[in-house]
């Protein structure tokens, strides 16, 4: 079987968000250079990332640089493009998503909230049934946390998305409702909603099947990529500015993206070598593909 040709250009940067993202913009490189940008930051909840980096800051410290790297990505986003902001909490502290929002605001329209659910309990047949997974919370006040936010901020809240396509929309249960129903355009395939069940893969090992602490499951990203895109992604421009392992990498390399960039501050010099391996590992279909590491 020939390998079909796929010109994906990969950079994956080494350095800390803000001081990568200014440079870029002081030298054109980075103005309006990303149409669609999938991330998630450190949630400032203590996570131990191995690098030495630091993810407990005072919270107006946190916020402050939250609104750092925001101003610059305004920038950097394209002016018809997609900003998907992942952002959870603690049960100590749930309103963490609510109060990045708010710098969010400062700088783009949220054009919507979507939800991304981990883990759900849903009746079935007289019973019920827990689908997805979850980190037990010991505690006789919280609940165990299941869900977090995927933010979907543009510059003026106007950007055509592609509800129904491949991968992001869903079959209509009863395929009679596409003749019955004028609004499906004969498609039987309709908008999925702003909740999003995403369940991780169950693993054996943490080291080996998810070696960063705070990751999100491939399928974020694509289908993030997608809605923006739609069937033909190849125009794409798509950045990550926490890219962590890289798994916004292989979604934009399997959604056939022009160019992924990845910044993350990587002390250990791990994370990058691994989401490094990943890309390669997802692009071993296609020929093409440049890495740079810089």
């Amino acid at each position: 079987m020939t390998k079909k040709k796929h010109e994906t250009a990969i950079e994956l940067i080494r350095g800390d968000v803000v001081k990568t993202l200014r440079q870029g913009i002081e030298t054109g490189d980075m103005e309006g250079s990303a149409d669609v940008i999938v991330t998630s930051p450190p949630y400032n909840i203590g996570k131990n990332y191995g690098d030495g980096t630091s993810d407990k800051r005072k919270p107006s410290q946190y916020l402050s640089w939250v609104d750092d790297w925001m101003r610059l990505l305004k920038v950097t986003l394209a002016d018809d493009g997609s900003f998907f902001l992942n952002v959870g909490g603690t049960p100590k502290d749930p309103t963490l998503a609510l109060r990045v929002m708010s710098v969010a605001l400062s700088y783009f329209k949220v054009q919507n909230v979507i939800h991304w659910v981990k883990s759900a309990t849903i009746p079935q047949g007289g019973t019920e049934k827990t689908v997805g997974h979850f980190k037990p919370i010991n505690s006789e006040r919280f609940l165990n946390d299941t869900h977090e936010y995927l933010l979907h901020l543009t510059h003026r809240g106007d950007v055509k998305l592609h509800r129904k396509t491949e991968g992001v929309g869903v079959h209509y249960e009863h395929a009679s409702n596409v003749k019955r129903w004028a609004h499906t355009g004969g498609s039987n395939r309709r908008c999925r909603g702003n909740v999003w069940m995403l369940p991780y893969k169950t693993i054996q090992s943490s080291d080996k099947q998810r070696p960063h602490p705070a990751t999100f499951p491939e399928e974020l990203p694509l289908r993030a990529i997608k809605l923006h895109g739609g069937e033909d992604c190849s125009d794409l421009r798509v950045l990550d500015p926490f890219v962590g392992i890289g798994t916004t990498g292989v979604a934009a390399v399997r959604c056939h993206a022009k160019k992924f960039t990845g910044i993350d501050v990587d002390g250990g010099d791990f994370y990058l070598q691994e989401a490094r391996r990943r890309i390669d590992e997802a692009k071993a279909d296609f020929q093409g593909v440049a890495i740079k590491l810089t």
